[in-house]
C-alpha cells in the first residue's frame, strides 16, 4: 500500500517559469491572463494519449431513454456519432456521417435491423455492416465494400455504455458491487452536461476542501439541512483531516476525511478510479449517529469528454434503505439535467440564484473551458488534485502498471464485481486529554481504510461482516 499523499513535495514549474507570480496590490495590469494548458491530460480527441487511453474503456454514451424513434446524435471523445435502438432492441452506435456521401444518420429512418440513411436508403447494421444500397443495380457487391463506422454498445441499468478502443483489446462489460448489493437497490440513471473539460469536473471530488466552503460556508443559509433548497448539512462545514491514498497500483486513489462530531468521529472515503469514474458515499451523512461501514455507494458517475471543453456527466443513484435510512433522496429528480442533491449541479439556474447560491455548476464551468494549472497557486488542500493528475499522467504514459486498461480489465475479471472502498464509519471515539486529536482522526481514518483493503481477499458473500467486526475491534481498542 503506498503512503498517503501530501502536499509536500507537490506538482511545480521550473524555477524561470514565475507562473502569475505576486503582482501586488492594485496590481492587476501585471497579472497574466492566459496561460498554456497542459494538454497530455485535457486533450482527449482521437490520437492524442489521453484520448486513445480513455477509449479502451467502456465509457457510458448517453441515456438509454433518450433512444425513442429517431436517432439521437451524441458527441462523445470529439467524435460525431449517432445512437439507436432499431426494432429488433439492438442499440447502435455508428459514425454520424454515412458513409455513402456523408449524410447525417440523426436524420436517419431506425430499421428492424439497424438504420437507413434517409438521403439514399443504404441500410447500416448496428456493427457497421451495409445490409443493402437499394439504389444500387441487382445483384451488386457494393455493400460488401463498405463499412459505417460503428463501436460496440449495450444497455444497463438506463445508461448506453460503447466501446470506442481498438476492436482487438475490448474488454469485458465491469459488473459493478452496486448491482449486486443490497439485492433491493432502485439504480436510477442521469446525466448533467457542464461546458468545460472533463478533468476539472472530474478532480473536483479530490478536491474535498471545498465541501466544508462551496457546499456550506459560502451559501445563503449554511444551517439549512440538506434538501432543503441549500447545499450539504452543517456537519460537513468541519474541516476535515484529509488524506489521499494511491489504489490497486495505480488505478485509482481515495480519499479519507476525518470530522470530530462531538465524542464520535466521523470517517468518510470516497474512491475515484481511472480513467473517470468516482464512486460516493452517503451524500446526505451528517456524522451524527454511530455506524460502521454503513452506506456504501449513493452515486457512481463517469465525466465523460464530450470534447476537450464540453463534459456530460453520466451516473447511477442508488437508493435503498442502507444507503439512504432516512430516505432523504428523491429518485424523481434524477435524470437528463436534474439530479437530486446540492444546488447547483446543472446550468438551468437563473444567473442571479447562481451568483447568491453557487454550486458545482458555477465554479467548475468559470475556471474557463480549459483550466490552466499554470495560472493555480495550490496550496496543503490541494494535494489530492495533484496526486489524481500524477496517476493520469502515470497510466497514459506507460509508467503505472496495474493502471493499463489491461490490467484493470483482469482485475475486474478476478473480483466480480470489484469492491469499492466508498464508505462511512461514524466511531464512539472520544478526544484524549493530551493527545493531538487531529493526528488521532488521521491515525483511525488509515486504519479503517486499510481494514477495508485488507478485505480485498475475502469472499464477497463474508467481506461486509469481516470488515464490520474489524472496525468495531478498532473502536473498541481506540476508545479505552
Amino acid at each position: 500500500m503506498k503512503a498517503p499523499f501530501s502536499a509536500e513535495p507537490i506538482e511545480t514549474v521550473a524555477a524561470s517559469d514565475k507562473r502569475s507570480g505576486n503582482p501586488g496590490p492594485f496590481g492587476g495590469y501585471y497579472a497574466p491572463v492566459e496561460a498554456p494548458i497542459d494538454a497530455e491530460i485535457t486533450r482527449t480527441d482521437r490520437g492524442t494519449s489521453l484520448g486513445e487511453y480513455m477509449r479502451k474503456f467502456w465509457q457510458p454514451v448517453c441515456l438509454a431513454s433518450d433512444l425513442r424513434d429517431v436517432p439521437l446524435a451524441i458527441r462523445i471523445l470529439g467524435e460525431d456519432l449517432v445512437a439507436f435502438r432499431d426494432l429488433s432492441g439492438n442499440v447502435g452506435v455508428l459514425a454520424r456521417r454515412c458513409a455513402h456521401r456523408g449524410a447525417s444518420l440523426e436524420y436517419g429512418i431506425i430499421a428492424e435491423h439497424g438504420i437507413r440513411c434517409c438521403y439514399h436508403g443504404w441500410q447500416f447494421d448496428v456493427d457497421g455492416r451495409v445490409l443493402s444500397t437499394p439504389g444500387e443495380p441487382l445483384g451488386s457487391r457494393l455493400k460488401d465494400s463498405v463499412c459505417q463506422g460503428a463501436y460496440p454498445a449495450f444497455e444497463k441499468s438506463g445508461l448506453v455504455f460503447a466501446y470506442m478502443g481498438p476492436p482487438a483489446e475490448k474488454p469485458p462489460v465491469p459488473e459493478y458491487e452496486a448491482h449486486a448489493f443490497p439485492p433491493d437497490n432502485k439504480i436510477v440513471p442521469f446525466s448533467n452536461f457542464l461546458p468545460c473539460n472533463w478533468l476539472q469536473v472530474h478532480e473536483n471530488i479530490a478536491d474535498q476542501a471545498h465541501a466544508v466552503f462551496l457546499h456550506v460556508g459560502m451559501t445563503i443559509d449554511p444551517d439549512a439541512k440538506a434538501g432543503e433548497g441549500t447545499q450539504l448539512n452543517a456537519s460537513f462545514g468541519i474541516m476535515p483531516t484529509l488524506e489521499w491514498v494511491e489504489t490497486r497500483d495505480g488505478s485509482g486513489m481515495v480519499f479519507i476525511a476525518g470530522r470530530r462530531i462531538g465524542d464520535r468521529i466521523w470517517i468518510r472515503i470516497n474512491d475515484l478510479l481511472l480513467p473517470n469514474i468516482t464512486q460516493h458515499a452517503h451524500l446526505f451523512e451528517d456524522g451524527e449517529k454511530p455506524k460502521i461501514f454503513a452506506n456504501h455507494l449513493s452515486m457512481t458517475r463517469w465525466a465523460v469528454p464530450v470534447d476537450d471543453t464540453h463534459t456530460q456527466l453520466f451516473g447511477w443513484r442508488y437508493f435503498n434503505d442502507l444507503v439512504d435510512p432516512e430516505h432523504r433522496g428523491d429518485a424523481s429528480k434524477c435524470g437528463k439535467e436534474k439530479i437530486d442533491f446540492l444546488d447547483g449541479q446543472v446550468g438551468n439556474r437563473p444567473y442571479e440564484e447562481g451568483q447568491r447560491n453557487p454550486g458545482d455548476w458555477e465554479v467548475l464551468t468559470s475556471q474557463g473551458p480549459i483550466s490552466s494549472h499554470k495560472l493555480e497557486h495550490p496550496g496543503t488542500t490541494d494535494a489530492g488534485l495533484f496526486l489524481w493528475r500524477r496517476l493520469v499522467r502515470r497510466a497514459i504514459r506507460g509508467q503505472a502498471p496495474g493502471a493499463s486498461a489491461e490490467a484493470i480489465a483482469s482485475l475486474t475479471r478476478r473480483c466480480n464485481p470489484l469492491p469499492m472502498y466508498s464508505q462511512d464509519s461514524v466511531l464512539n471515539i472520544p478526544a484524549r486529554d493530551g493527545t493531538d486529536d487531529q493526528r488521532l482522526m488521521r491515525e483511525i481514518g488509515r486504519r479503517v481504510f486499510d481494514i477495508i483493503v485488507e478485505a480485498d481477499g475475502v469472499d464477497p458473500a463474508a467481506r461486509d461482516s469481516y470488515i464490520r467486526e474489524q472496525i468495531r475491534a478498532l473502536e473498541k481498542t481506540a476508545s479505552a
